[in-house]
């Protein structure tokens, strides 16, 4: 009997966590209509231009699943979302933390401002140039680069996430004793979570957007390597497909990474959704 007790928290948390990543998954159906909706216009470009300056997409398709089935093709993917997350996760560390902490300085946000504006006014292929001064042609540039492009935006949506709590809610839990840790556990980092994953997300594109960037730039491999081999061979088909090939470790990434973390953090917004209204 108290071993039956004892298994029910953890068999109801697991049914929870089963039906939410169901519901993740039954909500994928949303996202494959828009990218079907972009496969259509592709096939509009592709009749209107023709197929030396767009591609089909299924030929495309085609050419990016020939790609995949050569075991040289997955390292060269592997390694450019490698660098990428390793590049995001160091922002998410120095932007993340930055901005949280800032977030409860008022002094220390006006403080940093411009220094973000002139972070986000530099463009990435500034930076790519410095840090191949720097480090030269090697990983370290890519990944540096990667950091410098996503810690902004981190930053900010870390510190606006802090800035725009709800203050009651801490003067509530403070009322009926919570401490300085569980007060930042489970109110303060719970706020900051609605305003940081909007900004991970794009940071997440702009990291695997810089990452290739660099890679062509510096001849270091990866997916820029191979995208610089199909220019010098003027073949868009192939240039194409390891196209689609980072959109999809992108996406692998943010839908399979990101998105869950994010719909296990914020279990709550589901009490303000009426049944089966999905925003």
């Amino acid at each position: 009997m108290r071993a039956s007790i004892s298994r029910a928290p953890f068999a109801l948390a697991a049914s929870r966590t089963a039906g939410r990543f169901g519901g993740f998954l039954w909500s994928a159906w949303v996202g494959m209509a828009g990218l079907s909706l972009i496969g259509a216009l592709w096939q509009v470009g592709h009749e209107a231009f023709g197929d030396f300056i767009l591609p089909a997409p299924m030929a495309v398709l085609a050419a990016m699943i020939d790609l995949l089935g050569r075991p040289e093709a997955w390292g060269i993917a592997g390694r450019t979302t490698v660098r990428a997350i390793q590049g995001l996760a160091l922002g998410l560390a120095v932007g993340g933390v930055s901005g949280f902490v800032a977030g409860y300085s008022p002094a220390l946000m006006r403080l940093t401002r411009p220094i973000l504006t002139v972070m986000l006014g530099v463009p990435p292929i500034a930076w790519i140039v410095m840090t191949m001064i720097w480090f030269g042609s090697s990983d370290a540039t890519v990944t540096v680069t990667v950091v410098v492009a996503a810690a902004p935006l981190l930053f900010i949506g870390a510190a606006e996430g802090v800035t725009g709590r709800d203050r009651r809610l801490d003067d509530m839990a403070r009322a009926f004793g919570a401490g300085p840790v569980t007060r930042l556990a489970t109110i303060g980092l719970r706020q900051m979570m609605t305003s940081l994953f909007p900004a991970l997300t794009m940071a997440t594109g702009t990291a695997f957007k810089v990452a290739v960037m660099a890679e062509l730039l510096t001849n270091t491999g990866g997916v820029g390597g191979a995208l610089a081999d199909a220019r010098t061979m003027l073949d868009v088909r192939q240039a194409l497909a390891w196209v689609l090939i980072s959109v999809s470790a992108l996406l692998a990434v943010e839908y399979g990474l990101i998105h869950p973390i994010r719909s296990h953090l914020e279990r709550w917004r589901d009490a303000a959704r009426q049944w089966g209204v999905k925003r």
